[in-house]
């Protein structure tokens, strides 16, 4: 199954690529300080895939900086369920 991707996924993605730029590192780099397949970040970045939270935890100690930074921005209204919940409630 074809991985879909969200409105979420792709902010997060946004922040992590941004961050690492910022810090002028690769995603090759990024991906040995991680301990993360380079596939994954690029994934990750590409907002093809949502990193857990380990994962992303991981990868804001890779970069250096608190994971909030990783998350800023991020809303409710970035997840379908939880906008739609949100309305039906």
């Amino acid at each position: 199954m074809p991985r879909v991707p969200s409105a979420a996924a792709a902010h997060i993605g946004r922040q992590i690529a941004e961050t690492r730029r910022r810090y002028t590192v690769t995603q090759d780099q990024l991906a040995v300080r991680a301990g993360i397949d380079s596939s994954n970040i690029r994934s990750y970045e590409s907002g093809r895939a949502m990193p857990s939270i380990h994962t992303l935890l991981r990868i804001a100690d890779a970069l250096d900086t608190d994971p909030a930074t990783l998350l800023e921005g991020l809303t409710l209204e970035h997840f379908d369920s939880g906008a739609r919940a949100r309305k039906a409630g």
